[in-house]
């Protein structure tokens, strides 16, 4: 099977989801943190081992906490994995942190301060060029 097959991406969207199921609803740990999220999952051609990137929306201590919780209930998280889905071989889950979501989140605060800081400076230059043209039209 190669590695983007059709096979191999609905396999990664089904451990996807499952995992995510998983973490929220089933992993009892209290260092993981209820913001968490599986972002994506690769899961190797031969099934043999699998990449989960995780996203935590909180500090970095928080994701820390999260990602050892994770790797501590790593058994038990596959063994769920197994019984959910139906494969030759349940992949050997290795999690990766992954901070595109915060990222992102923060890349859009930066954009819209800046618009908001054009915005702001457009209004005082229009408010400037009528003080301007009113101190004209008083000169004539």
């Amino acid at each position: 099977m190669r590695k983007n097959s059709i096979k191999n991406i609905r396999i990664n969207a089904e451990v996807q989801r499952e995992l995510s199921n998983i973490i929220r609803r089933e992993v009892k740990d209290p260092r993981i943190h209820s913001m968490t999220s599986v972002v994506s999952v690769e899961v190797a051609p031969d099934l043999k081992t699998c990449k989960a990137y995780i996203s935590v929306l909180g500090t970095e201590e928080e994701a820390e906490n999260t990602l050892a919780g994770l790797k501590s209930g790593v058994g038990y998280i596959r063994n769920q994995l197994a019984k959910a889905v139906n494969l030759r071989n349940t992949p050997e889950i290795t999690f990766i942190l992954d901070q595109s979501i915060e990222y992102g989140v923060n890349m859009s605060r930066l954009i819209n301060e800046v618009t908001v800081s054009d915005q702001e400076k457009a209004e005082m230059a229009g408010d400037l060029e009528e003080i301007v043209e009113e101190g004209q039209d008083g000169e004539d």
